[in-house]
């Protein structure tokens, strides 16, 4: 008689280096969202204009989306480790610069549009630095765990991702009114040093040599032929890239705590971190009760709820509702995430996972950036509740849609 083989629930974690991309990934994660949250909340406090929120957006995504494909192709062709370091270096950078840009001195020495072009000029070099650091780090993650447990590494690496969505926004706004400013974008960087001292500790180094005689233009057109032509990759990427592009309200939450429901940067803080202490304990659950018996079936689920409690959301005058609305958006997107990173684990063949990695990127940032510079100009031009509220409904068309060409997904199994 055989013996059910028992869930290893902290498979994943008992690999070294898989412990060290994940605190690495906490960090990374908290450093710059604390930095968006509150470069977001001190843009609209001076300007009190939305489209000045979703210009941080639109200056980030452009660079990424321009280099992300050859971000792919360096990263599958070069040392994924040294590509990590360079683009944190350069982030580092940035942050230096933004903190010299919110000293007095620098804030009066220019005029208002002087100052916010500088400001969106370092989102435009940090968005240059994440095209290459987003594909080199998605296509190293799976080789440091062995192909069996795909799954489990992805809610580990999604759970670490998220707690440091959860720390970040939660404490941003307290350090900026008890640390100020300048002193919490120091406190960014010594953060994103340690990442480099992680980066570093890490020896795994999977390099392709099957691309040399390969022309860069032909490994774009591989990395882009290959997305678009396996169904469940491309709808898993569609799903998210849409549901947040509409119906994303993270870069107007300032516009909700200040005009809305009047709670100041603290409030902001707790809104901000809302969805994602809602995304962190699912997490948790997930790594004993995986979502990906039932894949396709759950994450047209999932999506489908983020859109109900974002209509929620923007019906809401009562602080502790909208809270509420939005940890049940990050109920649902963690569901999905876990979802598309086990089928980005999974389907890609290892010669192709940093151009596969930099597509998805693509639609990621699409989703969250364009998503950005959207929800601040449909905010300034139609008011935060109905771009919430319609963003929602988008959402809930898109699954419909979704649904009804995907049907024989719901057979295939991920685990």
């Amino acid at each position: 008689m055989n013996t059910p083989v028992k869930h290893d629930a902290y498979s994943a974690l008992r690999y070294p280096e898989f412990r060290f991309f994940l605190a690495n990934s906490f960090l990374y994660r908290c450093a710059l969202l604390i930095q968006e949250v509150i470069i977001g909340y001190e843009l609209y406090r001076l300007t009190h204009d939305p489209l000045a929120l979703g210009m941080i957006g639109l200056a980030e995504v452009v660079p990424f989306i321009a280099v992300s494909l050859f971000g792919g192709h360096v990263a599958d062709r070069n040392d994924r480790r040294i590509i990590l370091r360079v683009s944190l270096s350069v982030i580092i950078a940035g942050s230096a610069i933004l903190y010299f840009l919110f000293q007095p001195q620098w804030i009066a020495a220019l005029s208002t549009n002087q100052h916010l072009w500088s400001v969106y000029s370092v989102f435009f070099l940090i968005g240059l630095a994440k095209g290459f650091y987003s594909p080199a780090s998605s296509s190293l993650k799976p080789f440091l765990v062995p192909r069996e447990i795909y799954s489990n590494s992805s809610t580990w690496s999604s759970t670490f991702s998220q707690a440091g969505a959860v720390i970040g926004p939660g404490i941003a706004g307290f350090l900026y009114v008890y640390m100020g400013l300048t002193h919490t974008l120091l406190a960014i960087m010594i953060t994103m040093v340690v990442c480099l001292v992680l980066i570093t500790l890490i020896k795994t180094n999977p390099v392709n040599n099957k691309l040399s005689t390969i022309t860069i233009w032909q490994s774009l057109r591989d990395g882009l032929r290959f997305v678009f032509s396996t169904k469940i990759i491309l709808y898993a990427l569609s799903l998210d890239m849409f549901s947040v592009l509409f119906g994303g309200v993270i870069a107007i939450l300032p516009v909700f705590a200040e005009d809305i429901l009047h709670v100041g940067p603290e409030g902001l803080g707790l809104l901000r971190a809302a969805p994602s202490v809602g995304a962190l304990i699912t997490m948790f659950a997930m790594a004993h009760f995986p979502p990906t018996h039932q894949a396709w079936r759950n994450m047209l689920i999932s999506v489908a709820g983020f859109g109900v409690f974002t209509i929620i959301f923007s019906l809401s005058t009562n602080f502790w509702l909208s809270c509420a609305a939005l940890f049940a958006t990050g109920i649902c997107d963690s569901i999905s995430v876990v979802i598309r990173q086990t089928i980005m684990q999974i389907f890609p063949p290892d010669e192709m996972r940093g151009r596969v990695a930099s597509v998805s990127g693509i639609f990621v940032s699409s989703s969250n950036e364009l998503g950005a510079f959207e929800s601040g100009l449909a905010t300034r031009l139609a008011g935060p509740i109905p771009t919430v509220l319609v963003g929602g409904a988008i959402t809930l068309l898109v699954v419909t849609y979704v649904y009804s060409k995907s049907k024989d997904l719901f057979a295939m199994r991920l685990t």
